[in-house]
């Protein structure tokens, strides 16, 4: 498993986690975080896939997108990436943000994706999720960011604390403009695919945990039930950062999801 930071063909930089050999699994983070989110399922892959985690745009060692990136140019950004390492259809999944960006890669580009998962996601948020997201991105727009704040919504209390701690880190190490100007395309980014997910040809994984009000059960749910060829998990007990505090169970849906034989992969620990 290698940290690596490749040029992309505009010059800009784009920081990755690989690890190889195999036919390449492709993994997006959420906002706030990093490739090192993946840790659990680098390590439950690496030996069956060639797993490459992407730092996002405006985080890890990635540059920023100019301007005022909308959810279209973070999918555009995803296409030119997984082109420019030249590794064909690959399996790709994404977390939260990331997950919005592999969904919206999967319908722009299908030739680009064999299959999708997606972790977390949200769709269609109701009036009032929509405003208090919207309310969030413009704090962070001004330069206001609390980590305790997501994190509150993330875990439960005095859950995996030493995961906690970790993404804790994570959110303030962050890149403040990198940041601020995803979540504005992550609040904004519920709706810009949503009536498009019955394009989606590929085999789906849509998975969210038990108790993330945001990327709710019902979300899930509905993105599922909207693509022909997807399934829907729901990890009880579980929360926003399920891939981190519930890796077994992730990566055997992961396994599933991939084709691989029961059995044929570790849980990856924790972060």
């Amino acid at each position: 498993m290698m940290s690596k930071t490749l040029r992309a063909s505009d010059g800009s930089r784009i920081g990755l986690i690989a690890a190889c050999p195999g036919a390449p699994l492709v993994l997006l983070h959420g906002v706030g975080m990093c490739a090192e989110a993946w840790a659990p399922q680098i390590a439950a892959f690496a030996a069956t896939r060639q797993v490459i985690a992407l730092d996002l745009p405006g985080h890890g060692r990635t540059d920023a997108l100019k301007g005022a990136p909308s959810l279209a140019d973070y999918v555009a950004w995803a296409a030119r990436a997984i082109a420019g390492l030249d590794l064909g259809p690959v399996a790709l999944a994404g977390h939260s943000m990331g997950a919005l960006i592999a969904l919206g890669t999967a319908i722009e580009h299908p030739h680009l994706v064999e299959r999708v998962a997606l972790l977390n996601p949200v769709h269609k948020r109701g009036p009032a999720a929509r405003e208090a997201v919207l309310c969030r991105a413009r704090e962070l727009a001004q330069g206001r960011s609390d980590p305790e704040a997501p994190l509150a919504r993330w875990f439960a209390p005095h859950e995996a604390p030493e995961v906690r701690d970790r993404v804790g880190g994570w959110l303030r190490a962050v890149d403040a403009d990198g940041y601020a100007a995803t979540y504005a395309a992550f609040a904004e980014g519920d709706a810009v695919y949503a009536d498009r997910i019955g394009e989606v040809r590929c085999p789906t994984l849509v998975l969210t945990g038990e108790h993330d009000a945001n990327s709710s059960p019902d979300m899930t749910r509905a993105i599922a039930a909207g693509i022909g060829n997807a399934r829907a998990v729901v990890i009880a007990g579980a929360r926003h950062m399920v891939s981190l505090t519930a890796p077994d169970r992730v990566n055997t849906e992961l396994a599933r999801w991939l084709g691989l034989p029961e059995g044929a992969v570790g849980g990856g620990g924790t972060a």
